[in-house]
């Protein structure tokens, strides 16, 4: 998977990261709702184009707004403001200028701790009302009450590759090392790290292109929980939410999601995906974490660190997120102070 998802304009056949366009035609194609293809059209090198997906509409009360990434909307900390944001991507117009939907506005810059950008609706080029393609499966409006994460939590999602899909939170409270590419498809490669992060555990949550898609509970009264950037074959990461508007309000710009005022349970009393750890063994985990989060992190191939469960969801555990491409072998205790370490082999976290 790639910085988001680029297109090799030498060859435009569809390949393995373009296949999903077979079948995510209402994702990839002109669509006025959020949760869909689009970025800025100046995202684009000598052999490679690369988009994203719009995730959700924002607002400051005056001015509605595109809440996406950085990397998405903002060229990885280059464009401008002003710079046109298309949808769809260009990715899906055979890297030609799509139709022009927004200006960027602002973006907080990387190594925040967040990676966000908005952008100003142009007028009459997106839904006003912030309906999200596949949203609670035919698509609908969210809340614009957000929702803390929490371990085991049900959660939802629309972006530009696999389209709406669902997942459970499988760590929170998660230092993780990303991977940027400073350009589409080249340059330097560059690590950020992220702490309080969200990670779902999932192969089929989300795909290269899904960056910038808004999390959100799998509920009725869909309440969004985080904002997602990054990820691997085998996880998601999302920042946040309460942590990406606190950023975008040091830029300047207090925003909230345009959605309904409905006010209904932000996880499922009763499903199969979800469950609920006791309080008081979430609480003990955390904090035999902090003590020895450094230490997780400084070993050779350790991605990321958090606070979860057990793969049976029996238990509250340290999960930890390693390498499985590095020759370095991480050293890992099953336990510490009495609370289980649970191990989760993946690949590489990258932005995508």
């Amino acid at each position: 998977m790639k910085n988001k998802i680029y297109f090799l304009l030498a060859v435009l056949t569809a390949g393995v990261l373009c296949a999903p366009a077979l079948t995510q035609a209402q994702y990839q194609t002109r669509n006025t709702h959020f949760g869909v293809s689009g970025g800025n059209i100046n995202d684009i090198s000598r052999r490679f184009c690369c988009s994203g997906t719009l995730g959700s509409l924002v607002s400051n009360g005056t001015t509605q707004y595109i809440l996406s990434n950085n990397h998405v909307l903002a060229r990885t900390d280059q464009a401008a403001a002003g710079e046109d944001i298309s949808q769809p991507g260009l990715i899906d117009n055979n890297c030609q200028t799509p139709p022009i939907v927004a200006d960027l506005t602002a973006k907080v810059a990387l190594g925040n701790n967040v990676d966000c950008a908005i952008a100003a609706v142009r007028a009459g080029q997106m839904d006003s009302g912030g309906f999200i393609e596949g949203l609670n499966g035919p698509g609908g409006v969210p809340s614009s009450a957000t929702a803390s994460p929490a371990v085991g939590m049900t959660v939802q999602k629309s972006g530009r590759t696999t389209g709406h899909t669902t997942g459970t939170i499988g760590s929170i409270n998660t230092n993780v090392t990303v991977q940027y590419q400073p350009t589409c498809g080249s340059g330097k490669k560059r690590n950020f790290n992220y702490t309080n992060q969200v990670v779902i555990n999932s192969t089929t949550f989300s795909a290269g292109g899904d960056s910038g898609s808004l999390i959100l509970t799998n509920t009725s009264c869909a309440h969004p929980v985080a904002l997602l950037f990054a990820g691997s074959s085998s996880t998601t990461i999302g920042n946040p939410i309460a942590d990406v508007l606190s950023a975008l309000a040091g830029t300047g710009h207090s925003v909230s999601f345009v959605g309904t005022n409905c006010t209904g349970p932000a996880s499922p009393a009763s499903d199969a995906q979800s469950f609920q750890l006791p309080q008081q063994a979430l609480d003990r985990a955390n904090r035999v974490l902090e003590r020895n989060r450094s230490d997780f992190m400084s070993r050779p191939a350790v991605l990321g660190v958090g606070l979860g469960a057990l793969e049976d969801n029996a238990t509250a555990a340290i999960v930890v997120y390693v390498d499985k491409t590095n020759p370095f072998k991480a050293q890992l205790p099953n336990q510490i102070d009495n609370v289980p370490v649970r191990i989760i082999m993946t690949d590489p976290f990258i932005a995508y």
